[in-house]
């Protein structure tokens, strides 16, 4: 086949048909980039922790070694049990601002911000068999003096260059923080040079070191218990001092980007289908417009595979360019989203696999070249004759019905003409309808979800609610009322009667409480599980605390407890059943009355609950509900004066997750592009449908009508059809939000309550189902406005 002919056949079709050729560009370069960044989230969310663990070959079990009761000799004999495949250290290690203690960890000089607790380990180098620790910025410690932090440190908010400097030490050591690294399995909070551990070892503490281990078998907790038996028989009694499992660290870091792939994958094929309908409704125009040209080009000699090459090409060349810039646009979607992925886990750094790059563009040019190809196919088949004679018009008696019926309404006649126009091309106005609905079902979809994930961020984060936690400055030695930041410490810890009385009554006399209620929050042990689980027992009214009930009701009474799904998930029990705790040596039977969400693995319990085991239950904070307007800072700075000298108070508020924020701006991102797509879809239609009405329009102005007329005519031709689509879009954009939430949040095994589902209001129904509308209509108004601008002469002259 000569390829000359059919490349300027191409290029003459484009050429003619810009509007429509940068509308099928666009439109697969965003549905590309929603694919590209689907699949990418997707790969790295099916199992991200193992992918960061094996490519930075991360330590199965951390061991905390005594070297007094170990020598090296000894270390060294259990790198070669038959378990261990790898083994790193020993790493001296230090552990240095632990409450109560007269060493702090402060940024800046003596008298800054107090930090929490910190474990500092010895490493020359950030590689090695086990462990690599990924730097993520500056650079690794190159003398005395440094320090490497751990990224989540202080939840990441001490930058390089920052100054911490520990007290309470001889010498004062500071430390410039040189560089931001990440361990996979959190090894260490902190890593300098293994000559200064000496130096920031606290007095009168014991030696301590790390070893860290790969092992041949490690997929399951029995393995791993298997493994840290068989080194702790292979050294004396009390070397292994303690250990913390890999399984941990997994459990607490899984799902961390799952969440994001089902509204992702939702958004990907919307614009997936979008374009395929977009690119099949062009060149199905294009064909349509082209009967003559196609006559005349089989005349002079074209072949029927010529025909079918040129159409398909005038899709598949713009489609092209769509891919390849969608694939970039993708990239940089999704880098910000794998950034956060790689710290969470570990790895130091993500990227869109290369698979994801090319099978992107590759499966959107295919199945474009089919929407191309079908209607290319159609206009390969037509004789020479039957094209000249098809002409452009649609068939006779097309759409006259719905003209002389439209006439009889009392409505401006160019209303009822545009009104009538969707009549004369059926399928064309089905892909409008389908465009234009796709666009309102995103929107429907998207803002249910970003109401929903509001009432998530409130459920988890107890809107306008403070904690204020109760500290004894005499005990904890910190200086001038300024308390070290760091876990807080045992309920009532340090404070008498007298102290407790004067909190409460000083926080129940502020004009800004509305609610409080003490609260005790201690670890007890569940019967079933291997780690201690939190009890909250609140000592008076907490239902205000706002915790939403998926299931059940809140506890009434002592011996009942409100848990959320992922304790029911873990224990295996549901609402109703029973369960056993210890608590001050005492077993406690409890029963589940409700499950609430909450992301966090508690228990929710009367104050009575713990108080019948341990009469001495003292209060260690207050949660408090603050009267509207009110600020934290405000209320701490009103609530200080009231306190005795020897008391300090610590207020947090609840934050906002910025998991939720990146998924309510990602969400916002993909719907406007989406929602654009979907104008662009109708503007491709009502552009062609402007073309073979020219010579209606030339009429139509020669016997008087106005711009204004024009206008309304053209854009009452895509007004039914956005209406209808918006009424059918709404039900299936809702059908759609309660489809993907829950599977949301199944990622992350949670709950949700039904007032998180149902959250479109009859007004909030109503003024979507004008979604449509608006798309059709946006997607109209260009072609109108070139509608009105063009003279009866000039309409006339082109037709």
């Amino acid at each position: 086949m000569n390829a000359a002919p059919v490349a300027r056949a191409v290029a003459g079709g484009l050429a003619r048909r810009r509007v429509q050729t940068v509308v099928i560009g666009l439109t697969v370069l965003i549905s590309t980039a929603a694919a590209v960044l689907a699949a990418a989230m997707l790969a790295e969310s099916s199992a991200p922790f193992d992918h960061a663990f094996a490519a930075r070959h991360g330590a199965y079990v951390t061991v905390a070694i005594n070297p007094a009761r170990a020598s090296p000799a000894q270390l060294a004999v259990t790198t070669r049990l038959p378990p261990v495949t790898a083994a790193a250290g020993p790493f001296a290690e230090a552990t240095i601002g632990v409450p109560c203690t007269p060493v702090t960890v402060r940024l800046g000089g003596p008298d800054g911000i107090g930090l929490e607790q910190m474990t500092v380990a010895g490493r020359v180098t950030p590689g090695g068999p086990v462990d690599g620790v990924a730097l993520l910025s500056g650079h690794w410690i190159r003398g005395p003096g440094q320090v490497v932090l751990q990224y989540d440190y202080m939840d990441g908010h001490i930058p390089v260059g920052s100054t911490l400097t520990v007290t309470g030490l001889p010498g004062t050591p500071r430390l410039t923080v040189v560089g931001i690294a990440v361990s996979v399995t959190g090894t260490a909070d902190a890593w300098v040079l293994p000559a200064e551990i000496r130096e920031l070892r606290p007095p009168g503490r014991p030696v301590s070191a790390q070893m860290l281990y790969r092992f041949r078998d490690a997929a399951t907790a029995a393995a791993v218990q298997g493994d840290i038996a068989a080194l702790t028989a292979a050294l004396p009694d009390g070397a292994v001092t303690s250990t913390q499992s890999y399984l941990t660290v997994k459990a607490r870091d899984a799902s961390q980007v799952a969440v994001y792939v089902p509204f992702v994958i939702a958004f990907g094929v919307i614009g997936l289908v979008l374009s395929v309908l977009i690119v099949a409704n062009v060149v199905i125009g294009a064909v349509v417009a082209d009967y003559n040209r196609i006559g005349i080009l089989k005349s002079i000699g074209f072949t029927p595979g010529q025909i079918v090459a040129a159409y398909t090409s005038q899709g598949l060349v713009p489609a092209a360019a769509g891919c390849l810039a969608g694939v970039l646009a993708g990239n940089g979607l999704a880098r910000p989203l794998l950034a956060k992925a790689a710290i969470s886990y570990g790895v130091g750094m993500l990227s869109v696999p290369t698979w994801v790059d090319v099978a992107g563009p590759a499966a959107m040019c295919c199945l474009t070249g089919i929407a191309a190809l079908l209607p290319a196919l159609r206009a390969g088949r037509l004789s020479a004759v039957t094209a000249i004679a098809a002409g452009r018009a649609p068939r006779a008696g097309r759409g006259y019905a719905a003209h002389r019926v439209l006439g009889r309404l009392p409505l401006p006649r160019p209303v009822t003409i545009g009104l009538a126009g969707p009549s004369a091309r059926p399928a064309r106005t089905a892909v409008t309808l389908a465009a234009a609905g796709l666009g309102a079902a995103v929107v429907t979809f998207a803002i249910g979800l970003n109401t929903s994930l509001n009432l998530v961020q409130e459920g988890t984060h107890l809107a306008n609610t403070v904690q204020v936690r109760l500290i004894s400055v005499n005990v904890c030695g910190a200086a001038g009322g300024q308390p070290m930041l760091g876990p807080p410490q045992k309920p009532g810890q340090g404070l008498t009667a007298r102290q407790q009385n004067m909190i409460q009554a000083a926080v129940q006399a502020q004009p800004q409480t509305l609610h409080s209620a003490a609260e005790a929050d201690v670890q007890v042990t569940v019967a079933g599980l291997a780690k201690q689980v939190q009890v909250t027992a609140f000592r008076g009214d907490a239902a205000w605390t706002g915790y939403p009930m998926i299931s059940g009701r809140w506890y009434s009474g002592p011996d009942q407890v409100d848990v959320p799904h992922h304790f029911l998930t873990v224990t295996g029990t549901a609402v109703g059943d029973t369960i056993t705790i210890s608590f001050a040596g005492q077993q406690i039977p409890v029963r589940i009355v409700g499950e609430i969400f909450t992301t966090d693995l508690l228990m929710i319990t009367n104050w009575q609950t713990l108080a019948n085991a341990d009469p001495g239950l003292a209060p260690d904070q207050y949660a408090v509900g603050l009267r509207a307007g009110t600020s934290v800072l405000g209320y701490r700075a009103a609530l200080r004066p009231e306190l005795a000298p020897d008391l300090a108070v610590i207020l947090s508020a609840f934050g906002v997750s910025t998991r939720i924020l990146t998924m309510l701006a990602l969400i916002s991102a993909l719907t406007v592009l989406l929602a654009i797509t979907a104008a662009l879809g109708v503007l491709s239609t009502v552009v062609m449908q402007t073309r073979e009405r020219m010579h209606d329009i030339g009429v139509f102005k020669a016997i008087g009508m106005t711009p204004r007329q024009a206008i309304t005519m053209v854009v009452c031709w895509v007004a039914g059809t956005g209406l209808a689509a918006g009424a059918l879009a709404v039900p299936a954009g809702i059908a759609l939000h309660r489809y993907v939430l829950p599977v949301m949040f199944t990622a992350v095994d949670s709950g949700l309550p039904a007032s998180f589902l149902n959250v479109y209001s009859g007004w909030e129904v109503a003024g979507l189902t004008l979604a449509g509308l608006v798309i059709a209509g946006a997607g109209a108004l260009l072609p109108a406005g070139w509608a009105a601008r063009t003279s009866a002469t000039s309409a006339l002259r082109a037709e």
